[in-house]
């Protein structure tokens, strides 16, 4: 399984990111949780896949985060704990 790439990101897929942030009103405190779960380097499915955060839900596929959804917001994928 791969684990979620954190350099030579995708400049669109960066701003796409920014973007969902600020028009979702992502608070500092989710961003803080959402690093010190990228500090353990997990592993996710090569697939779809959403990792929920108290405020937030982050999407993925494969290496890459995909977009974040806001809590009431349906996610696809397998589930990561």
């Amino acid at each position: 399984m791969p684990k979620i790439r954190r350099n030579n990101f995708p400049e669109h897929l960066l701003r796409h990111l920014l973007a969902r942030m600020r028009q979702r009103q992502i608070s500092h405190e989710q961003i803080v949780l959402l690093a010190t779960w990228l500090g353990t380097e997990p592993e996710v499915p090569n697939g779809k896949w959403f990792k929920k955060f108290p405020g937030m839900t982050v999407c993925g596929e494969g290496e890459l985060v995909k977009t974040f959804l806001e809590p009431d917001q349906a996610a696809t994928g397998e589930a990561i704990n």
